[in-house]
């Protein structure tokens, strides 16, 4: 096998990747890097177990929390507990609110594979009305400099549900 092609910008790695399977990257310091084209596949069986319910929960276009059911804590958590991160108290589902307000966010210009074609793309964290934790999510329908701290998000949710946290996603919030 002949050795992979240098190139000195990285925009050309890709077409040289599809091309011959490899390539070497020089950078401005000289340092040349081998990048590979490695595809591989796993299949992958996983069970949600007691979060079930926040999975089947957004097929039917509902974002469900937990809260504690000890009286002295009721702590309120934006994603699935089975027990209480603060007591240790069993916890029960409660419907939280389609709205909510960005917490933080953070732009991403790179992701995994099923990512590639929306990046770059938004994570926020979103806090909701009487919970006590973050929800981190996709924000779309917004661009890097339209997001704030404090920006009224609302609730989108797959129309062919996956049964993924992926079926839930939020955009800023119609007035």
């Amino acid at each position: 096998m002949a050795k992979p092609k240098v190139v000195e910008h990285f925009r050309d790695v890709q077409e040289e990747l599809a091309r011959s399977g490899a390539a070497i990257f020089r950078d401005k310091d000289a340092v040349e890097s081998l990048i590979l084209d490695d595809p591989y596949s796993i299949r992958y069986i996983h069970s949600y177990a007691e979060d079930s319910p926040f999975f089947l929960a957004l097929a039917e276009k509902k974002i469900l929390g937990s809260r504690c059911t000890n009286p002295k804590c009721r702590f309120v958590f934006a994603t699935p507990r089975s027990h209480c991160m603060t007591c240790g108290g069993a916890t029960q589902w409660l419907e939280l609110p389609p709205r909510g307000r960005v917490h933080s966010w953070t732009t991403c210009h790179f992701g995994s594979e099923a990512f590639l074609k929306e990046t770059p793309y938004n994570l926020a964290m979103v806090e909701f009305e009487g919970a006590n934790s973050l929800l981190l999510t996709r924000l779309k329908d917004a661009v890097e400099s339209d997001l704030y701290v404090g920006m009224p998000v609302e609730a989108r949710f797959a129309e062919t549900p996956r049964y993924r946290i992926t079926d839930l996603w939020f955009v800023p919030a119609r007035t």
